[in-house]
């Protein structure tokens, strides 16, 4: 289905921006031919592992195929507003317009321009950002607490082991009290990943790493994964929760599982089974891999919850489209009902449209801070 959907822009530059140039008949023969190869990546990455989430191609192939499939897309969208233009000038002079062959070159030029610059954002080591957070109820010794986000990480050929070390080392020097993973570790197999996420088990921080899955976690042997996760000491809070303490002064850390696991045969996200058992009147930080449900999250009492899945949109414009599927939630912070809802850009990114442009990569540093229950402010 993939290739399928995304031979359509190749199909639109081959007939919109390629026919009309004034090149030799075999050059435009090779150039729609590599243009048609570079557009079918998600089956060569089928044919590569026999998923399309999962290239098994050495990284820079994959590099290569996302800036080739990254400028095709662009450039799509640029010959469809050249196209947009002149039909607006020969409309207002009533006589066709013919576009010529230097401004498609432009066009092509900045497309490849403005892929680099995507995949080159997309694959970086992200900055650490700073989220302050009131969260009512919240006692004063968890006032000033910090946990780190980590998300959509999607390790594997285009995220290796040198880019998880690289990550581990900052996620550990941010100073976090707590740091949590929302899902999408992985594309690939234990057995096709096990060296790329081994640097995991260095995350270090003073309340330890606590993690839940995202959707594609089920893509690749969902119990197997959780296995495996487990074995490198994160604590996986798959529709469960754990307390933190600050002496008589509790905060509830809740984790609820993917809403694609039923597709897999696992259980669907369970808020009420994920706090069965919590300590009555202690606010709660929920994670939650999708931000789709945040209504429901917030009315079940929850004060602050921490998604990813979106990556933020990855491009400006293209995130309200993902906008659209998610609820409207896609990227940054929300106030959903009296919860604020935080929607990390991730930390990674699915390897089959690695580019960021305008939707940078993260990983995020919340400081909690005390505030008024409702009830108290009057």
């Amino acid at each position: 289905m993939f290739h399928l959907i995304f031979a359509a822009p190749c199909a639109y530059v081959i007939a919109r921006w390629l026919t009309p140039l004034g090149l030799p008949l075999p050059a435009k023969g090779v150039i729609a031919l590599l243009l048609l190869l570079a557009s079918q990546f998600h089956l060569w990455n089928r044919l590569s592992s026999g998923s399309v989430f999962a290239p098994e191609f050495p990284r820079g192939i994959v590099l290569l195929f996302n800036w080739a499939f990254g400028a095709i897309l662009l450039l799509a969208v640029l010959q469809i507003a050249l196209d947009l233009g002149a039909l607006a000038v020969a409309a207002l002079h009533r006589s066709f317009v013919a576009i010529p062959d230097g401004v498609r070159f432009g066009a092509a030029g900045l497309a490849g321009l403005l892929a680099a610059i995507g995949v080159a954002q997309a694959v970086r080591v992200p900055p650490v950002r700073d989220v302050e957070v009131a969260i009512p109820g919240l006692a004063p010794a968890f006032d000033g607490y910090r946990l780190l986000q980590l998300t959509d990480l999607h390790l594997g050929r285009l995220f290796p082991a040198p880019w998880a070390r690289a990550v581990a080392a900052r996620a550990n020097g941010a100073g976090a009290d707590l740091i949590v993973v929302t899902g999408d570790f992985i594309d690939g197999s234990v057995a096709m990943r096990r060296d790329d996420v081994a640097p995991l088990a260095g995350l270090r921080a003073p309340d330890g790493t606590f993690a839940i899955p995202g959707n594609h976690e089920y893509f690749f042997d969902y119990p197997a994964w959780m296995r495996h996760l487990a074995g490198l000491g994160l604590t996986m809070l798959p529709n469960a929760h754990t307390v933190l303490t600050r002496g008589e002064a509790r905060l509830v850390l809740a984790g609820v599982t993917d809403s694609s696991a039923p597709t897999a045969g696992e259980a669907g996200p369970d808020l009420a089974a994920a706090l069965e058992g919590a300590p009555p009147g202690a606010p709660i930080l929920l994670l939650d891999h999708q931000p789709r449900a945040a209504k429901r999250a917030a009315a079940r009492g929850v004060a602050l919850q921490l998604s990813g899945h979106t990556h933020g949109g990855m491009i400006l414009g293209l995130d309200r489209l993902v906008a659209r599927g998610n609820n409207g939630f896609v990227s940054g912070r929300y106030e959903v009902a009296g919860m604020v809802l935080y929607v990390g850009n991730g930390t990674g990114i699915w390897p089959g449209f690695a580019l960021r442009l305008g939707r940078p990569s993260e990983m995020t540093r919340f400081t909690l801070r005390a505030a008024p229950r409702a009830d108290d402010r009057g």
